[in-house]
């Protein structure tokens, strides 16, 4: 069933409201097409002229005859973002870390995405499974890009095996259609100990390396498991040195393929450097950070931009008394940072605290899945100062509600201290203590 195009907003000034369009009408045509979506309403008004159908409220029907420049927006927008269902996974992945969580959270923390058209609009990562080939057609025919799929692996058989859908390892053959379309692209691997790492991560490596440039990037990230996994797949966590072979491996194609290619391409997450052990790469390694939001390169990059801010600064000897909480991955980080801010200002203290992921299990260490309840618990009783500083990745977007639904009102009320959201940048973390 088609979503109706229900009008939500007139941008005020905006040729919609110099036509007489209003919140509550319904837009049926442009250019006499049927709109289906979000992509084929901006591809059909980038046009210089228009012929928009609009039902009014009351069942008038308004066609409107509209000149203007190319590509000018029309200043409307509708009820649902998409203008369109969003589309579910329906895949049963092993390492599905949504399968992973405790019952009694807000509905939309258990809905699995798998939707072209937000990869699209929000860097989401899709497995192709529940694409058609009319929806390939779009995506090339629209040019939308990046598009960032999930492989995991390239090996039709065992990828079927790991999403639990028959139709896993023909869905790869897609790719071929964006390569040949000249769509940009940007994949992604979970890696689960013992299934898709050793021989086979160096055959998926080979495989995606053929689509090269418009496959300009993969990151290989473990599987996150969590203390909720009775019924599902038994998966093993990585060890130090499982991340040491896993981390020559990519090592090996990254220096080939930079050679060849003049990109690195393949990218281990932050996190297995960390388990290894093992220095964070240079910065020229990430190749523009390109896979920042699968948590590859971001302690370098924080190391990198607290640099560049800590040598423009000249210090101070003010007396402050600050605290941050932060996952486990990233403390060694943080702590070494608020040493070296101690060097130009001796009066300023910070207390950094790494929180134990006690809600989904200890495993998981990044500080975008701690909670409410266990930074309350952890922190209740300890010397925070003058203020607490959260980064922004443990907060829904846009607000100031953590996974579990405690809000920073009362987290502050709780712990009583004044607590403040910080950016993830190095120089944000900077202005964030000495402001």
């Amino acid at each position: 069933m088609r979503h109706e195009h229900i009008i939500k907003e007139i941008v005020p000034g905006s040729i919609a409201e110099e036509m007489g369009i209003e919140p509550g009408d319904r837009l049926l045509s442009v250019n006499d097409k049927i709109i289906e979506d979000v992509f084929d309403y901006h591809f059909c008004v980038n046009e210089e002229e228009l012929v928009v159908l609009i039902e009014k409220q009351n069942g008038e029907e308004w066609e409107l005859e509209i000149e203007k420049d190319y590509e000018e927006d029309l200043g409307i927008e509708f009820e649902q973002g998409l203008m369109d269902e969003y589309r579910s996974c329906r895949n049963k992945c092993m390492f599905c870390f949504i399968d992973q969580m405790p019952g009694g959270m807000r509905d939309t923390l258990y809905f699995k995405d798998d939707d072209s058209r937000l990869s699209f609009l929000q860097g989401n990562y899709i497995t192709l499974t529940n694409m058609s080939d009319h929806d390939i057609e779009r995506i090339v025919t629209y040019h939308l890009e990046p598009i960032n799929i999930s492989f995991h692996t390239t090996n039709p058989e065992l990828r079927c095996k790991m999403l639990h859908n028959r139709f896993a390892g023909d869905a790869l053959r897609k790719v071929d259609r964006l390569y040949e379309g000249g769509i940009t692209m940007n994949g992604q691997i979970v890696l689960c100990k013992g299934i898709n790492d050793g021989e086979e991560l160096e055959r998926s490596i080979r495989d995606m390396s053929r689509y090269l440039p418009y496959l300009q990037s993969v990151s290989v990230v473990p599987v996150g498991l969590t203390k909720y996994r009775d019924g599902l797949e038994p998966l093993e966590p990585f060890t130090r040195e499982d991340a040491g072979e896993v981390l020559d491996i990519i090592h090996k194609w990254q220096d080939r393929l930079y050679e060849e290619h003049g990109l690195h391409f393949i990218h281990a997450g932050d996190e297995w450097y960390i388990l290894a052990g093992q220095e964070m790469p240079e910065e020229e390694r990430y190749d523009g950070y390109l896979q920042l939001e699968n948590g590859v390169g971001m302690l370098r990059l924080l190391e990198n931009e607290f640099e560049e801010a800590y040598a423009r600064l000249d210090g101070d000897k003010k007396i402050r008394e600050v605290s941050v909480a932060t996952g486990l991955l990233a403390e060694p980080y943080i702590r070494k940072m608020a040493e070296r801010l101690k060097e130009k200002y001796p009066n300023t203290a910070v207390h950094v605290y790494p929180i134990r992921n006690e809600f989904f299990g200890e495993l998981i260490t990044v500080s975008g899945l701690i909670t409410g309840q266990d930074l309350v618990s952890q922190l209740k009783g300890r010397e925070l100062g003058e203020r607490l500083l959260l980064p922004c990745n443990m907060f829904r977007s846009e607000e100031s509600v953590f996974l579990d639904d405690v809000t920073l009102d009362e987290l502050k009320e709780t712990l009583q201290v004044q607590a403040d959201i910080v950016k993830s940048s190095g120089q944000d973390f900077i202005e964030a203590i000495i402001r």
